[in-house]
């Protein structure tokens, strides 16, 4: 296969592990907001589920010592592509690349770890509304405040 096909998948690869992680932190971010602005969209089941469930997926890698899938992949399509890659994990690494600071492993392990009980606090602090609640905002998608 050619490289520039695996440089394209590689590409896929990391806007796919950068959507993740700004679907983690606003996600976290808007249902703090729209816990306390009234927002009920944000306390959409489905959203709260999916939110509590990718980063307690990352909390669960980190413990293990388990390489974010996303990393492993996009390092070896860049591989497969002639391109240079990276050692240690996506967020270490792009933190080092955009703001020159590195840390310890154990350091991302205690920063996922907080991140996940602040989800867990959000879910208990501004609980999802009832499954099949509201039937018109779940054809909608969205609800008003």
């Amino acid at each position: 296969m050619h490289p520039g096909v695996y440089r394209v998948f590689a590409d896929i690869a990391l806007i796919t592990h950068v959507t993740f992680v700004l679907f983690a932190v606003l996600g976290l971010v808007l249902i703090l907001c729209g816990g306390v602005l009234g927002w009920r969209w944000t306390r959409n089941p489905l959203f709260r589920i999916m939110h509590l469930a990718g980063i307690g997926l990352v909390v669960l890698q980190v413990w293990l010592g388990i390489n974010c899938p996303l990393t492993t992949l996009e390092m070896h399509l860049r591989e497969k592509a002639g391109d240079s890659t990276y050692g240690g994990t996506f967020v270490a690494h792009w933190l080092h690349k955009l703001l020159f600071y590195q840390a310890p492993p154990w350091v991302f392990v205690v920063c996922y770890t907080l991140f996940g009980l602040a989800v867990v606090v959000s879910w208990i602090k501004f609980r999802p509304r009832p499954s099949g609640s509201d039937a018109e905002e779940a054809q909608s998608g969205f609800a008003q405040p």
